[in-house]
């Protein structure tokens, strides 16, 4: 949602416009590292706001985040950015702030960045004490470059470099996926991927999912969205999506172009696959 004028003023508006049922917000600049204080009236103008009209929201961390960077100042400032998006996810109510995973930069080896990813990541985690702190999602990449994490089988190490921490989730990006290798397009190719998340995760870590269609083909390593239906992945994965089990009552939310008009052609497609 676009949020510059005020996230209850602007962004909610523009999700109701749509028939929207969940957000998603950025809090900060998403690429760049500035750390905004929230304002309070706003914040509590936007959790009554979603409160009322039953939305759930969510906040994506800025995209210059890689806690396997081989830069320590990447590092550091990883650290600090999503510590405020997590401080301000809880601020405005959101239950879950979105992160990617990441890569390994500077030809290091993955098991190194892995260690790294557990050192300045889990401390993170453990500050998720109060009952209204949001989960931390982890959203696996197209599988660009030295990618940590692409296919759901990398999430299985990672999880693991967090100790399966309780407050950790997955976002799952349906055209990072698709990029990454896994063809949905093939019959019953939703329902593998869905059950290979669940199965390398555990059940009730999927907790958003970026309905999204691809640009690219499958395999691509390319992170290029599409509008539903109208990419390699095509419309009857997403209906099929609907009936997997890991999917029942998590959220999506759409990253698609086309502006205000191709937001709420895809909304109200998904509205009827959903059917």
């Amino acid at each position: 949602m676009p949020v510059a004028g005020g996230l209850a003023k602007v962004g909610l508006p523009y999700a109701r416009a749509l028939g929207g049922e969940s957000v998603q917000v950025f809090v900060a600049n998403p690429r760049g590292w500035a750390t905004p204080p929230g304002s309070p009236g706003q914040d509590e103008e936007f959790r009554a706001g979603c409160a009322r009209d039953g939305i759930p929201a969510y906040v994506h961390a800025p995209y210059l985040i890689n806690f396997g960077s081989h830069t320590e100042a990447t590092v550091d400032r990883s650290v600090e950015s999503l510590r405020h998006s997590l401080r301000r996810g809880r601020e405005i109510g959101a239950l879950g702030v979105v992160v990617h995973t990441g890569s390994a930069t500077g030809g290091r080896p993955r098991g190194t960045a892995l260690a790294q990813v557990r050192e300045r990541m889990r401390p993170l985690l453990d500050e998720l004490t109060h009952d209204d702190d949001p989960w931390l999602l982890l959203e696996p990449t197209a599988g660009q470059g030295a990618s940590l994490c692409a296919r759901a089988e990398d999430l299985g190490p990672y999880f693991d470099a967090l100790d399966r921490h309780p407050k950790l989730g997955v976002c799952l990006d349906t055209c990072h996926a698709f990029a990454a290798g896994h063809d949905m397009a093939a019959p019953g190719g939703m329902k593998a991927l869905l059950d290979e998340l669940t199965e390398v995760t555990g059940e009730g870590r999927l907790r958003l999912i970026h309905a999204n269609d691809s640009k690219d083909v499958v395999g691509a390593h390319k992170d290029r969205h599409a509008n539903i239906g109208a990419g390699h992945i095509g419309a009857e994965p997403f209906a099929e999506l609907f009936r997997h089990p890991a999917t029942d009552g998590v959220p999506l939310v759409i990253e698609t172009p086309g502006g205000k008009e191709g937001h709420a052609a895809d909304v109200a497609r998904l509205k009827e696959l959903r059917g």
